[in-house]
């Protein structure tokens, strides 16, 4: 099976309510789809959500990367040389972690379609230690979702808390990192509005300084808040900050913006600069680096959670299927979908609340896209 077309187009999707971390405010999604055809007419899909702040990457730059780059890299290339493809497209251009992905993200689909498999079974089949699918989050084919409760007035915080507990979520992320007391009164309010039963993990975004950090979690733990875990506390490039929050706080510690690369876990895990790591294919590339981390990461025994940008569908069924697949990822940030004020999309895995039913289509699931799509190459 060769891959004879490459093409991309744009879905645009508004948002329940809008989006709000230390770092941005958003309304609505608008991410750029990439359409892989195989000369059978196999189609795979992926998506990348331009996150400039995050990852330096823009909707113009996404397209000029796959159209100039990744796609001439691979265009009439056999599928089964997945591998190779990837070297290629690694090779093509540096960084670009979200054009990766979603190249990747395609051809992953394609892959498992050739087959003719789920592709969380095909991820499974090929881990390095037998990967199991029975993770804390993971059930079979089914997982359970934490959703996004975004920064913004105390009162508000409460009040979207209470109603993603309503819908059923029993797992909150509770977006901070505006005010180490600002953000206690709001985790507090939360907490004694959700009960002692909800999971809370609060977000800082990389909105506090070390020692603004160490003073906030510590007062959460004294208040006896009873946090899960807090997420990157502090900018992406302090390393050695991270590390002294990880060090002098008891709550686990998720590093996130500081790591993108097997290099970056590496490093984290080899010098505890955190406790956990959170994998996003928006960071890594796609699945096939992602895959190296869980590697290093079953070596250590550390445990991890898949996240997502504010991404649709596509890519997020992608996080879902990894997540399925292997036994490093405990934890699973994928409301994406669940954020989205409609899902144009058909096929794929299906959102009931907090629990996420993986499909047993072959590779990611999704069957429609209702994009007009431009050809960037073709064999």
């Amino acid at each position: 099976m060769k891959i004879q077309e490459i093409a991309i187009g744009t879905i645009c999707i508004p948002l329940v309510t809008p989006f709000r971390t230390a770092l941005r405010t958003v309304d609505s999604i608008s991410d750029l789809i990439v359409k892989i055809t195989a000369d059978d007419g196999s189609v795979g899909f992926g998506e990348a959500p331009p996150t400039a702040v995050i990852t330096g990457d823009t909707k113009e730059s996404i397209e000029a990367a796959i159209r100039g780059y990744l796609a001439p890299a691979v265009v009439g290339m056999e599928l089964q040389d997945l591998d190779e493809m990837m070297r290629r497209m690694e090779k093509a251009i540096a960084k670009n972690t979200s054009a990766k992905a979603a190249m990747d993200i395609a051809l992953y689909d394609l892959y498992a379609k050739l087959l003719g498999k789920p592709l969380y079974r095909v991820l499974a089949e090929g881990s390095s230690n037998g990967a199991s699918t029975q993770n804390a989050s993971c059930t079979g084919a089914e997982l359970e979702t934490d959703i996004t409760i975004s920064v913004d007035e105390t009162e508000k915080m409460v009040s979207d808390s209470l109603r993603a507990v309503a819908d059923g979520f029993g797992i909150l992320k509770v977006k901070v990192g505006k005010g180490g007391e600002k953000d206690v009164e709001r985790v507090r309010a939360i907490r004694q509005a959700v009960g002692p039963d909800v999971i809370l993990r609060v977000d800082a975004n990389q909105g506090w300084t070390k020692e603004e950090a160490i003073a906030t979690i510590r007062a959460m733990e004294d208040a006896g808040l009873g946090i899960e875990l807090v997420e990157q506390p502090v900018s992406y490039h302090d390393f050695h900050g991270l590390q002294s929050v990880t060090m002098a706080v008891d709550t686990p510690i998720l590093a996130d913006e500081s790591v993108f690369s097997y290099e970056d876990a590496q490093r984290i895990i080899e010098e505890h600069a955190a406790d956990l790591i959170n994998i996003k294919l928006m960071k890594t590339g796609g699945i096939h680096q992602a895959l190296r981390i869980c590697d290093l990461a079953e070596r250590y025994q550390v445990k991890c959670m898949v996240g997502c940008m504010l991404e649709s569908k596509v890519s997020v069924s992608a996080g879902v299927h990894l997540a399925a697949a292997r036994s490093c990822i405990t934890m699973a940030d994928l409301d994406g979908p669940s954020l989205c004020a409609e899902d144009p999309y058909e096929g794929g895995p299906v959102y009931r609340g907090p629990k996420i039913f993986l499909n047993e289509e072959s590779g990611i699931g999704i069957t429609r896209v209702p994009v007009e799509f431009a050809c960037v190459a073709r064999a």
